[in-house]
C-alpha cells in the first residue's frame, strides 16, 4: 500500500504555506498535540477551505456540503450523542456493515479506530467542513455546540472563574489556555470570514453577547459562556499588549495577525461597563489598501471624472462629509493612491492611520504628547508636501491652517461630519473660519453614504409601490418601475446584501456659490443653487442605483432619512 504524502508537505507543495510557516506549526504541535492542520488554522497561515482541498486530494474524497447532511439523526449502536460531539463524528449512512461518517479530519487515525472499536463495523470517511459539522451535531443531537466545547475542556478553570476576577497570575493563564485560544482566533477567523468590519463584545449580568458587523449592520453571533467573559477579554487584551489588570479605565490596542492567508489589522478598544468590559475589535485587511480605486467605490461616471479632475488640482481644499462609517477615509485614500506618482509628496495626518501606503508619509496624531491635528499639520507644511491629508477637521485651530496650506500651494484632503456637501460650508463658517478665505480655496464638497448591494445569487424583481415612490420623490416618469430585492440565500448569509458601493452628492463651487459664501447665505440656499446647475442630491444618486437594481428602496431609505 502506497504511503499517504503529508498534510504539511501537500500545503508546502501547492504555496498555501512557505516551509518556515509549516516549522512553526509542527514545533508549536509538540506542545499542544493538536492536529497539523487545526493548528495552522489557529496560526492564521491558511484559509479552511484550502485547508479542506489538501485533505480531499491526501484521502481521496469529496467534500460533503452541508445540504447533503441526513434531515433526521442517524442513531448507531454504542454510539452516543455525546462522543459523536466530543469527536465530532456526523454519521451519514449505515447500510450493509458499512458506517459512513463525516469528519472535518479524516487523518484523525484514533478517532477512527476508536470509531471502528465501539461498532464493529467498516467505516468510511467523508470530509465535511468542521462548523458545518458542529451546527448539524448540535441540530440533530443537541447539547453542544464550539462555545460548550471549549468550557467542557476547561471545567476546572470554569470552576473558579467566579473568584478569579482579582488574581491577574490566574486570570493570565486561563487566558492563555489552548480552548480560549482557539475560542478567540475561531471569532477573528470567522469575522474575517463573512467580510466583518467590526466584532463587539458585550458582558452582561446574564449573558455575554457577541456581535458581528457585516455591511454596516450589527448581527448576533454564537456567543461563549459568561463564565468565560474574563478569559476572552483577557486573552484579546494580552494579544494586543494592554494592561490585564487595568478594568477601570478604557484601553486602546492594536494585534496584528495573519488571518486565512491575510494579513491583518486588529484596533482593539476596551471600555469599563457595569458587568465587565466591553470590547471592540476594527478590523482592517491590509491587502485591502492595494485595491483602493476611485472607479471601484460606485461613482457615476460624471462624478467620476469630477473627482479624477479635482485631485489633479494643484492646490485647494476638497472635503468629503458623511457620518461615521460612510466610507469617507476610503474614498481619500482611493483618491490619494490615484495621484501617488514620483512627482509629488503626499503627507498624511490621521487618527489612526488606518492603511499604510507605499510612497505616502503617513502621521499617527498622538494627544498624549501634543500630536494634535493642528499641530501635525503646522510641522507638516515645513515639509514641502504637494498634497497634505488631514483625517478629520474638528477644531478652528485645525480648519485655519488645512486652508492656509490650500491657499499658499497646497492640495488639502479632509472630512467633516455633515449630512449633505452645502451644510460643510457652514459648518466651516460656524466653526470660525472667514467665508471669504474659504470661498477663495474651497474646489469641492463631496457628501456621501454606503448601501448595501443586493445578492446577485438571490435578486428578484418586483412592482414598485407608486403611491410610496412618490411619497419619497422617486422619480417615475409616468411609468411602472420595477424594484429589486434579495431573497436571502447562504451565500449572502440569508440577509439579501452582499458588499456595499457609495452614494454621492458633489458639490463644486462656481463663482455664485462663492459669493453666497461670501454673504454667509444658509445651507439650504446654496444647496437649492447647486442642484438647478445640476447637482444631484445623495437620494437622487440613489434612485439611480435602486433603479438599475444595486441597491434596494429600503436601503436608500435607511441610509439617507436624516437627508
Amino acid at each position: 500500500m502506497a504511503t499517504r504524502k503529508l498534510i504539511g508537505r501537500i500545503l508546502v507543495d501547492r504555496n498555501l504555506i512557505s516551509p518556515p510557516e509549516l516549522q512553526n506549526g509542527l514545533a508549536l504541535q509538540r506542545e499542544r498535540r493538536d492536529r497539523i492542520g487545526r493548528i495552522l488554522l489557529d496560526l492564521g497561515y491558511l484559509s479552511e477551505q484550502d485547508l479542506l482541498a489538501a485533505l480531499s486530494a491526501q484521502h481521496g474524497t469529496e467534500l460533503i456540503p452541508a445540504k447533503d447532511f441526513p434531515a433526521v439523526p442517524l442513531m448507531v449502536d454504542k454510539l452516543s450523542p455525546k462522543f459523536l460531539r466530543q469527536f465530532r463524528i456526523l454519521p451519514l449512512d449505515q447500510e450493509d456493515g458499512v458506517l459512513t461518517v463525516a469528519m472535518a479530519d479524516p487523518s484523525d487515525r484514533n478517532t477512527l479506530e476508536s470509531l471502528r472499536m465501539f461498532t464493529g463495523v467498516e467505516v468510511r470517511v467523508r470530509l465535511g467542513r468542521e462548523a458545518e459539522i458542529d451546527e448539524a451535531l448540535e441540530r440533530l443531537y443537541g447539547g453542544s455546540d464550539e462555545w460548550a466545547k471549549a468550557v467542557q475542556e476547561s471545567d476546572e478553570a470554569l470552576d473558579e472563574a467566579e473568584g478569579i476576577a482579582e488574581n491577574i497570575e490566574q486570570l493570565r493563564d486561563m487566558a492563555s489556555e489552548v480552548p480560549v485560544i482557539r475560542m478567540v482566533n475561531q471569532m477573528i477567523s470567522r469575522a474575517v470570514e463573512r467580510r466583518a468590519s467590526d466584532i463587539h463584545l458585550e458582558p452582561f449580568e446574564k449573558d455575554f453577547r457577541v456581535r458581528y458587523r457585516i455591511d454596516g449592520i450589527l448581527h448576533n453571533m454564537d456567543s461563549p459562556s459568561p463564565q468565560l467573559k474574563a478569559a476572552v477579554i483577557s486573552r484579546l487584551k494580552l494579544m494586543a499588549k494592554l494592561n490585564i489588570a487595568e478594568r477601570r479605565l478604557p484601553q486602546d490596542g492594536r494585534i496584528q495577525l495573519k488571518v486565512l492567508g491575510k494579513e491583518i489589522d486588529l484596533r482593539v478598544s476596551t471600555l469599563p461597563t457595569l458587568y465587565g468590559e466591553s470590547l471592540v475589535m476594527r478590523i482592517l485587511d491590509k491587502s485591502d489598501a492595494s485595491s483602493f480605486e476611485l472607479k471601484r467605490l460606485g461613482f457615476p461616471d460624471d462624478i467620476l471624472a469630477s473627482m479624477e479632475k479635482l485631485t489633479a488640482l494643484p492646490h485647494g481644499i476638497l472635503l468629503v462629509t458623511g457620518p461615521t462609517g460612510s466610507g469617507k477615509s476610503t474614498t481619500l485614500y482611493s483618491a490619494m493612491k490615484g495621484i501617488n506618482h514620483p512627482d509629488k509628496k503626499i503627507i498624511t495626518i490621521e487618527d489612526p492611520v488606518e492603511y499604510q501606503m507605499n510612497g505616502i508619509n503617513q502621521i499617527h496624531v498622538n494627544t498624549q504628547i501634543g500630536l494634535t491635528f493642528a499641530a501635525g499639520l503646522r510641522h507638516i507644511v515645513r515639509q514641502d508636501p504637494d498634497v497634505i491629508m488631514v483625517g478629520e477637521i474638528r477644531d478652528l485651530e485645525t480648519a485655519e491652517i488645512a486652508i492656509r496650506a490650500a491657499l499658499t500651494g497646497h492640495l488639502v484632503f479632509s472630512t467633516l461630519h455633515t449630512n449633505d456637501a452645502p451644510s460643510a460650508i457652514t459648518r466651516l463658517v460656524d466653526m470660525g473660519v472667514e467665508n471669504y478665505l474659504l470661498a477663495s480655496c474651497l474646489v469641492g464638497v463631496l457628501a456621501q453614504r454606503l448601501v448595501r448591494v443586493i445578492c446577485q445569487g438571490c435578486k428578484s424583481g418586483y412592482a414598485g409601490d407608486g403611491e410610496r415612490l412618490n411619497s419619497l420623490g422617486f422619480p417615475l416618469n409616468g411609468g411602472q418601475v420595477t424594484l429589486y430585492r434579495g431573497e436571502g440565500c447562504e451565500a449572502c448569509g440569508f440577509t439579501g446584501y452582499e458588499n456595499r458601493k457609495g452614494i454621492f452628492e458633489l458639490m463644486q463651487p462656481d463663482e455664485e456659490i462663492r459669493r453666497m459664501i461670501v454673504a454667509k447665505e444658509a445651507s439650504n440656499v446654496i444647496g437649492h443653487y447647486a442642484r438647478q446647475q445640476g447637482m444631484r442630491t445623495l437620494r437622487e444618486d440613489g434612485f439611480e442605483k435602486v433603479r438599475s437594481g444595486l441597491t434596494t428602496l429600503e436601503e436608500l431609505v435607511r441610509v439617507t432619512q436624516e437627508v
